[in-house]
């Protein structure tokens, strides 16, 4: 039996990765396409990497961004792929407040390209298409929970961007009996996420301090609310979605929301770090007020213990010669905030049969011990008089 042929944008992100390996274990044969950059940016798919001159490889990548469609068509054209999945995007909320012009370029107009090469290359009864859209077409949400039929009201460049993308990928569903399918996936994290999305930022931060690395973490709205996932779990329902006979959109999500706070303070439990806020709104602070000497030394190690341990502080938090573990810096909030989001998944678990096996203590723990590694690493390379990369951004 033939070998099934995908094409991913964006391999190299998060997504592109897990999906890679996903993908090639289940008999595919994976084309990826990634940025051509002047350093090497495939870490997140090393393992899984054939080199080209390896015969019946399983893996092949290509160079191509979602900005030139005469590039998008070539390789389409060549790859002649049964399933394309798009996951390539400037996926950075904030930064597209800054970016806007390139990200409605690449996530909007990206789509329609990969969308109308298929059409003008005789490809619609051959080649399905999943379009990764997000949580952020919700925006300032309509109703809680949201679900496919919940009305759309993005509040940022990149919700725009993703809104026209949605709507396209219906459209040439729609004008052309195209298989062409969104999946609005929730928030969904990992180990490899990016490390300036919250979740990474707050996992390797706590990492940080906890190593004796770092002295404070600072964040923006701590207020937020999201729904959040494993990514390992999301990008099998994309791959559910390309299975069905019939092409359709899916909210894939939990179904619970939490704040980004409460999302430090379990980071925090899982190394036996008792984290108490304080003040309100751009005053808000984050205090060390106990250890869990067991816990921690297990975790982390006992010879980072006494260090930390003077930082811990239980009385007078706002103390001036107190440094907190969390503080609020303005710079990080949005122009336009998303206080809430909350998807409803009913529909992916009883049309795709697509049941998490993450639920979110356990993301939360695969996290911060990934990240306790890591910079494990990088204390022993700064010891040693090495050094280390820049985590700060």
């Amino acid at each position: 039996m033939a070998k099934k042929v995908a094409l991913i944008t964006g391999i190299t992100g998060q997504d592109g990765a897990y999906l890679a390996e996903y993908l090639i274990k289940n008999n595919y044969i994976v084309h990826g396409i990634k940025r051509r950059a002047s350093m090497f940016n495939t870490e997140r798919i090393d393992h899984i990497y054939q080199d080209p001159h390896v015969d019946n490889r399983n893996l092949i990548l290509h160079y191509g961004d979602m900005t030139d469609s005469m590039n998008l068509t070539r390789i389409i054209q060549e790859v002649q792929p049964d399933e394309i999945y798009n996951l390539a995007a400037m996926s950075h909320v904030k930064v597209s407040f800054e970016t806007p012009e390139y990200t409605a370029n690449a996530d909007g107009i990206g789509t329609l390209r990969l969308l109308e090469a298929i059409r003008l290359l005789g490809l619609i009864n051959k080649t399905r298409i999943y379009q990764a859209s997000t949580s952020e077409l919700y925006g300032l949400v309509q109703e809680v929970p949201q679900s496919e039929k919940t009305p759309f009201y993005p509040r940022s460049p990149y919700g725009a961007a993703k809104l026209y993308a949605y709507w396209i990928t219906v459209n040439y569903r729609e004008a052309y009996n195209m298989h062409a399918s969104n999946g609005i996936l929730f928030n969904h994290e990992s180990p490899i996420r990016g490390e300036t999305f919250v979740t990474r930022k707050i996992t390797r931060a706590i990492a940080r301090i906890a190593l004796g690395m770092q002295d404070t973490i600072f964040m923006g709205n701590l207020s937020a609310r999201r729904d959040w996932g494993h990514a390992k779990d999301y990008i099998k329902a994309m791959h559910l979605i390309l299975q069905q006979d019939e092409p359709d959109d899916y909210v894939i999500a939990t179904g619970i929301t939490t704040s980004i706070r409460d999302f430090i303070r379990m980071a925090s439990e899982e190394l036996g770090l008792e984290i108490a806020f304080t003040g309100k709104n751009e005053k808000e602070k984050g205090y060390l007020v106990g250890i869990d000497e067991k816990k921690f030394t297990k975790k982390v190690g006992m010879q980072y213990f006494e260090a930390l341990k003077t930082r811990v502080q239980k009385d007078n938090l706002q103390a001036a010669n107190n440094t907190p573990m969390i503080a609020v810096d303005p710079q990080y909030f949005r122009p336009t905030e998303v206080e809430l989001l909350i998807g409803d998944p009913t529909k992916a678990k009883e049309k795709l049969g697509w049941i998490p096996k993450y639920d979110l203590k356990g993301l939360v723990k695969d996290m911060i011990q990934s990240d306790i590694e890591l910079m494990k690493k990088d204390a022993y390379l700064r010891d040693g008089g090495y050094r280390t990369l820049n985590y700060f951004e």
